[in-house]
C-alpha cells in the first residue's frame, strides 16, 4: 500500500508539473503572438511599412531568440542546474519586456522591447522539454509533449482575443501592459512551486550509480546532428515553423484589409476558429504518434506529412473565397492539419539523442524554427506584400497567401522522408 501511495503521489506530482509548464507557455505564446493582432494598429499609429511590420513581428524576437536558445539549453542541461527556476526567470523576463512594448515611442523602441521578449523566452522550452523528459516515460512523450505544446494554439488563441479586443477597447499600448504584467507574477509560482527532479532520480538510482557523464556545448551539438533522422527532422519543422508563423501573422492582417474587419472582430473570430482547430490538432497529432508509433517508430511521424499534404490546397480556397466567414470555416481543417506536427516533432527530438543532449536538441529544434520560422516568415511575408502592391495594392496579402498555402507540400516531403528512418534510430541512444 505504501508503494502505491507512492506512485500516486508522483503521478500527482508530474501531473502538476505538466498543468504548471503548460500555463508557463500559454503565457509564452500570449506575450509572443499578441504583436500580430496589434500590428495594423501599431503600423497605422507608427507609421510603417509591411515590411518593418515583419521585422518587428519575426526577425527582431527570433535572433536573439535563437542566439541564446543554444547556451541556456547546454546550461539547462548541466546536472546541477535548476530547470525551475531557470524557467521563472526567462518568464519574469519575457513578462517584464512585453509591458515595455506598450510604452515604446517608436520603431527602435518597439524593436529593441520585442528583443527583449526573446531573449526571455530563449529560457523556457529547452529546459521545459528536458523536465518533460525526464518525468515521463519514452512510450508517453509525444503526448505530454503535445500537452505542454497546447500552449501554442491555446497561447495564439487568448493573445489574438485578448489583444484585438483590447486594441479596440483601450488602444495597442494599454494592450501590451495589461497582457505582461501578470506574467512576472506567474514566475513567483513557478520559482517557489515546481521542483527539479534530477537530485529524487539521483537518490532512486542506487548510492553506487552515478550520472551520466557531462559533455560539452560542442560534443553536444555534434552528437545531435550525427542522426540523420534528426537532420531531416530539422529541415521539416524549419518549413513548417516558416509557413505557420508567415500565414498568422499575415492572415490576421489579410482579414483586416480584404474583408475589412476590425482588430477586435479578427482576434475573436480567427482566434476562436484558428485556436480551437489548433489545441484539437496539437492533440491528435500526439494522440496518433503513441498511439501508432508504439507498433511501429515511423508512425510517429506519419500524421504530420499526411496532414501538411491535405491541408494546403484547402488552405488555397480559404484564401480565394470573397466571404470572410467561408474562409474562416475552410482555414479549420489547414489548421488541424498543420498542428499535428508538434508532439511527434518534439518528441521525435527528444528520442533520437543522448540524455544529455535533450535540452540542446529542443533548443537546436527551436533555433531553426524560430530563425527561420519565425524570423523569417513573417519579414519574407511581408517583404513580397511590398513588392507586390504596385500591381495588387491592397491584395497583395491575398496573393502571399495563395504561394504558401502551396509551399505546405515541402514539410510533408520532409516529415515522409525522416519517418522512413525512425525505424533505425528512435530510442536507440537512451
Amino acid at each position: 500500500m505504501a508503494t502505491t501511495a507512492a506512485e500516486g503521489t508522483a503521478q500527482r506530482s508530474v501531473r502538476a508539473t505538466l498543468w504548471i509548464l503548460l500555463i508557463v507557455y500559454i503565457f509564452n505564446f500570449i506575450d509572443r503572438q499578441i504583436v500580430n493582432i496589434l500590428a495594423e494598429p501599431i503600423a497605422l499609429d507608427l507609421g510603417l511599412s509591411d515590411t518593418q511590420i515583419g521585422l518587428m513581428t519575426g526577425l527582431a524576437f527570433a535572433l536573439f531568440y535563437t542566439a541564446l536558445g543554444l547556451p541556456i539549453a547546454r546550461y539547462a542541461d548541466r546536472p546541477t542546474t535548476n530547470r525551475p527556476r531557470l524557467i521563472a526567470i526567462a518568464l519574469a523576463t519575457w513578462s517584464a519586456m512585453t509591458a515595455l512594448c506598450g510604452v515604446a515611442q517608436n520603431f527602435a523602441q518597439l524593436l529593441l522591447a520585442r528583443i527583449g521578449v526573446g531573449v526571455g523566452e530563449a529560457g523556457c522550452t529547452p529546459p521545459a522539454h528536458s523536465l518533460i523528459s525526464d518525468i515521463v516515460p519514452p512510450e508517453r512523450r509525444s503526448s505530454a509533449l503535445a500537452f505542454y505544446a497546447l500552449g501554442i494554439p491555446v497561447g495564439t488563441l487568448l493573445g489574438m482575443m485578448i489583444g484585438g479586443l483590447l486594441a479596440d477597447w483601450v488602444g495597442w499600448r494599454t494592450a501590451f501592459l495589461i497582457v505582461g504584467l501578470p506574467g512576472v507574477v506567474l514566475a513567483l509560482v513557478v520559482y517557489f512551486v515546481l521542483r527539479d527532479p534530477r537530485k529524487q532520480l539521483a537518490g532512486t538510482a542506487g548510492a553506487s550509480s552515478s550520472p551520466p557523464p557531462d559533455i560539452s556545448l560542442w560534443q553536444a551539438v555534434r552528437s545531435v546532428m550525427g542522426s540523420r533522422a534528426f537532420v531531416l527532422l530539422l529541415a521539416a519543422g524549419s518549413t513548417a515553423s516558416f509557413l505557420a508563423y508567415g500565414k498568422v501573422t499575415w492572415t490576421t492582417i489579410f482579414f483586416q484589409r480584404t474583408h475589412e474587419l476590425t482588430p477586435g472582430e479578427v482576434g475573436f473570430w480567427f482566434g476562436v476558429v484558428n485556436g480551437a482547430a489548433g489545441i484539437f490538432g496539437t492533440w491528435l497529432g500526439g494522440w496518433v504518434a503513441d498511439r501508432f508509433g508504439a507498433t511501429r517508430r515511423r508512425h510517429v511521424l506519419s500524421a504530420p506529412a499526411i496532414g501538411m499534404a491535405i491541408a494546403a490546397p484547402v488552405a488555397f480556397l480559404a484564401y480565394q473565397t470573397a466571404s470572410w466567414q467561408i474562409a474562416l470555416t475552410l482555414l479549420i481543417i489547414p489548421t488541424i492539419c498543420n498542428s499535428l506536427y508538434y508532439g511527434p516533432t518534439y518528441s521525435a527530438a527528444q528520442g533520437l539523442v543522448p540524455i544529455r543532449a535533450r535540452a540542446i536538441a529542443a533548443a537546436l529544434v527551436l533555433f531553426f524554427q524560430n530563425l527561420i520560422g519565425l524570423g523569417l516568415g513573417p519579414l519574407f511575408f511581408g517583404m513580397l506584400s511590398d513588392l507586390l502592391q504596385p500591381a495588387y495594392g491592397e491584395e497583395s496579402v491575398r496573393y502571399v497567401l495563395f504561394g504558401a498555402a502551396f509551399l505546405g507540400l515541402v514539410p510533408a516531403f520532409f516529415f515522409w522522408r525522416c519517418s522512413l528512418r525512425l525505424d533505425e534510430e528512435l530510442d536507440r541512444k537512451g
